[in-house]
Parts: C-alpha cells; sequence; structure tokens
C-alpha cells in the first residue's frame, strides 16, 4: 500500500513538473556591440525569473591574417557573471564551413513536410519585448555622411518590418542614426530582449519529428568532423 502511495506521489511530481516546464517561459537577451574592427556579443538565456541563467559572450570577432576566415573567440558560463562553470572556446569559420552549415540547411528542409509552416506558426509565438538600435556614422564627408545615414534609415526600418512580420512585437522599437561629418567611424549597439513559452518550442519539435520524411538525412558537417577528428589522431 505504502508503495503505491509513493507511486502517485512520483507520479503526480513528474506531472507538476512537466506542466510547470511547458508553461514556463524562456528570455533571451541579445546585446551586439560593434565599434570600427571591435565585435562583442552576448546572448544571456534566463528561465524562471533568472534562477537557471546561462550566459554566452563572443568578445572578439575579427578577419585571420592567414586565411580568409572568421575568427570567433567566446566563453559560456552558467549561473551570473563570474559564478558557476565557465569554459573559453576559439573557433575559425570559413567559407567551407557556412557552405556546409547552408548545405545542412537545406537538406533538413527537405526532410520535413510543410517545414515553412511550423516555423512560422513558432515564430508568431516569440514576443520581441525590447529593441534597441543605434549607430554613428561617418566617412569623414558630409555629403557622404548624409547620403549613408539615409541608407542606415531604410535598413532599419526594413529590418523591423520584417520582424513585425514574423514575431510579435510587444512595444515599439527604438532606433537613432547618428551622423558623425568630421571623421570616419562605424559604431553600432544592438540591444533585444525575446521571450516565448517552452511548450511551444516542444510543440514545434514534436511536430518537425511528426512530419520527418526520408529517413536519415546526409549532413555534411558530420562528415566533415570525422574527418578532421580522423586527421588528428
Amino acid at each position: 500500500m505504502k508503495k503505491l502511495v509513493w507511486l502517485y506521489i512520483a507520479l503526480i511530481a513528474i506531472i507538476l513538473l512537466f506542466l510547470l516546464i511547458i508553461f514556463s517561459k524562456l528570455t533571451i537577451h541579445l546585446n551586439f556591440f560593434h565599434h570600427n574592427d571591435n565585435d562583442e556579443l552576448s546572448v544571456v538565456f534566463k528561465l524562471w525569473f533568472g534562477l537557471i541563467k546561462y550566459t554566452i559572450n563572443v568578445p572578439l570577432i575579427k578577419i585571420d591574417d592567414n586565411s580568409p576566415s572568421i575568427v570567433l573567440k567566446g566563453n559560456t558560463s552558467m549561473g551570473d557573471s563570474g559564478e558557476g562553470e565557465s569554459s573559453s572556446k576559439v573557433q575559425q569559420v570559413d567559407k567551407d564551413a557556412i557552405v556546409r552549415n547552408l548545405s545542412d540547411a537545406k537538406e533538413i528542409i527537405q526532410h520535413v513536410v510543410n517545414m515553412q509552416v511550423i516555423v512560422s506558426k513558432f515564430m508568431k509565438r516569440i514576443v520581441i519585448k525590447h529593441f534597441e538600435w543605434h549607430s554613428l556614422v561617418g566617412v569623414g564627408d558630409a555629403a557622404h555622411t548624409g547620403i549613408i545615414t539615409g541608407a542606415l534609415w531604410t535598413l532599419k526600418g526594413s529590418v523591423v518590418g520584417m520582424l513585425s512580420n514574423f514575431l510579435r512585437l510587444e512595444e515599439m522599437p527604438v532606433l537613432s542614426v547618428t551622423p558623425h561629418f568630421q571623421m570616419a567611424i562605424i559604431q553600432t549597439r544592438i540591444t533585444c530582449i525575446i521571450h516565448f513559452r517552452i511548450g511551444y518550442a516542444i510543440l514545434a519539435g514534436l511536430k518537425l519529428i511528426k512530419f520527418w520524411k526520408g529517413g536519415r538525412p546526409n549532413l555534411k558537417m558530420n562528415t566533415a568532423y570525422s574527418k578532421e577528428k580522423t586527421k588528428t589522431v
């Protein structure tokens, strides 16, 4: 009898935990800063009002001097900054890696029926809580700076229009473009906060599995990784 009671308690606890996860909101804070040749990217994932926190920092994004590739140097950490476990990583991205990623994405899309509909419905559940995009630009010439300023305003308007079509805007984005007529400078900062319920992500994942067809995809990234691993052994 006692075993049966404990079984019921365990089942109820599992169900309550499952419901808690489904209805929980995942909040993502994204911060990007670009100043001439320096780039910084920070992505923070928060769950249960910050009780669970995971941070990805990419403090260095630059062009490799010895090859036509991009070098990414960053670190990840659990919890608040300076607390919990953290790890650093340096990654080099070349044109072959980009082509493989695009090819793998196309391969996955071809294996899912109505992939566009599934992704579109999920993206409509994503809420942009806050969005700011500020830029300071100058090329040392007043006329050319004015033209670039107008082009940036057009670009930002197009980006906001695309975001409003695919995602849900909770408040109006804050945009600014400040021209600098005396010196050459390119500086921009993007701050974005989005959130969605984990249940919607789980539902989208289940739909992807349900409408999967054609067996196992032929991913080139896995093949490239296995070859690289074989060379290093």
